[in-house]
């Protein structure tokens, strides 16, 4: 009862929280849209694009791989053994970070040509290599305190982040502005790496203050490979998804471009880009910020009865999940529908904008479930088989953008991502009933 009403502390932890990071991060976009423009907010893009598979690079999948150990160390009765899964996990993302670091920095110019139409200034791609050991290693962290439970330290770090980057971004973009796009990108990625250094202080300081408690805990007799643990989690997840990050960042870098080889004038293709992808796509994902906050909290749970053997209670609970986010996620897309242009004109004060708001609608159904039922699959050790259909996933719906949106045009690109969501909902939901409904009830049946 105890750890029932500390899963729901945590889940109200992170829903209230994460809708308002997220109402912040719309109304945010909202205002940097309205002083750069549409273009730029593309240009923005495709920088935000080149920054998150740095971010990929340095991670490496360690932030799965820290909650996961530290669920099945807590869950076997051997607190000591978490501080040791840190240690090895720490050194692990600063080798990592400072690896990537170096691969942007050797990069910087072909970065800067090939990838930003030579948009942006090489001082943009500095300051990423900058922010990735931070962010790393304030990754791994966050992967403890999802562990050991306690999400709501997480959660002040993450609002820390969002206040302090909404109030320096806005204070350094009012000085840069009147310099150009060049120096507006600079602006939004220096306030970014500004936050995330006033972030990684504040987490790391409370993860140093809060890991006391296990000093106390005896050594376990059994003594473990945790670097071999952490590598058996991590690696798979790193390989996979540097291809995936890689997929997705070619993806994102060459949708303008197909938009311009339909007919489009690369200032009207970087325009659409920026209003699908920077305004439409982030509104339609915004009630799915309440689903990730649910869903990231079902990892440690399910690895917990997964570490235990306890088959029929993964059933259950996967049952009650399956009808509470089906229901869930109709009654969500049906307001996006229904409100679309009343959100584009409150929003972004432009009803054209809450026209692709509701054509983009009805992916929300497919995006909700697939995100719980990724994090279930992730919870059960079946983290590279979700990597693996998000790859096919991105290689498919890559190849129908690269032959048919110079064809196509707009409406090319809206149909590459309604087969790109579609796809990988249906193989992860086929997955994940094969896993609980056949594989984990035949082994459940045998020890019955």
């Amino acid at each position: 009862m105890k750890r029932f009403k500390f899963f729901i502390f945590n889940t109200s932890i992170l829903i209230v929280t994460s809708l308002i990071f997220r109402a912040i991060d719309i109304y945010f976009t909202a205002y940097i849209a309205s002083k750069i423009g549409s273009e730029n907010v593309g240009i923005y893009q495709l920088v935000m694009s080149v920054y998150l598979f740095g971010i990929t690079l340095a991670t490496s999948g360690i932030n799965l791989a820290v909650t996961r150990v530290i669920s099945e160390e807590l869950a076997l009765d051997n607190p000591k053994g978490v501080l040791k899964v840190m240690k090895k996990c720490i050194y692990i993302t600063l080798i990592t970070s400072i690896l990537t670091s170096i691969i942007l920095y050797i990069n910087t110019d072909f970065i800067i040509l090939k990838c930003l139409h030579s948009k942006v200034s090489p001082s943009v791609i500095y300051l990423i290599c900058l922010a990735l050991p931070l962010i790393s290693m304030s990754s791994a962290i966050a992967g403890y305190f999802a562990g050991v439970r306690r999400i709501y330290k997480n959660a002040i770090g993450q609002f820390i982040e969002h206040v302090t980057k909404v109030i320096i971004t806005a204070f350094i973009l009012m000085h840069y502005l009147p310099n150009g796009l060049e120096y507006s990108c600079f602006a939004l990625i220096l306030g970014d790496v500004i936050s995330e250094i006033i972030s990684f202080i504040y987490i790391y300081i409370i993860y140093i203050i809060d890991k006391k408690r296990y000093n106390t805990f005896p050594e376990s007799i059994k003594q473990k490979n945790y670097t071999q643990k952490v590598i058996r989690i991590s690696v798979p997840i790193a390989i996979t998804s540097y291809i995936r990050s890689g997929l997705t960042t070619f993806k994102q870098l060459i949708i303008p471009s197909s938009l311009e080889k339909s007919g489009i004038n690369c200032k009207e293709s970087l325009s659409k880009y920026g209003i699908i992808n920077g305004m439409a796509l982030p509104i339609i994902m915004f009630p799915d910020i309440l689903v990730k906050s649910f869903a990231s909290l079902l990892i440690p749970e399910f690895s917990r009865y997964y570490a235990k053997k306890d088959y029929k209670r993964i059933k259950q609970v996967t049952n009650i999940l399956l009808f509470l986010i089906l229901t869930i996620a109709f009654l969500l897309t049906c307001t996006l529908f229904v409100f679309s242009n009343q959100l584009g004109k409150f929003i972004y004060k432009d009803a054209n904008i809450g026209h692709y708001i509701r054509i983009l609608s009805p992916l929300a159904i497919f995006i909700y479930v697939d995100t719980v039922v990724d994090s279930v699959l992730r919870g059960l050790d079946a983290q590279v088989g979700v990597m693996i259909i998000n790859i096919l996933d991105l290689i498919i719906s890559t190849s129908f953008i690269y032959f048919l949106v110079p064809k196509l045009g707009l409406i090319g690109y809206i149909i590459s991502i309604y087969i790109s969501e579609v796809l990988n909902f249906t193989i992860s939901l086929i997955q994940l009933i094969k896993i609980v409904y056949f594989k984990k009830q035949k082994s459940y049946n045998s020890l019955n």
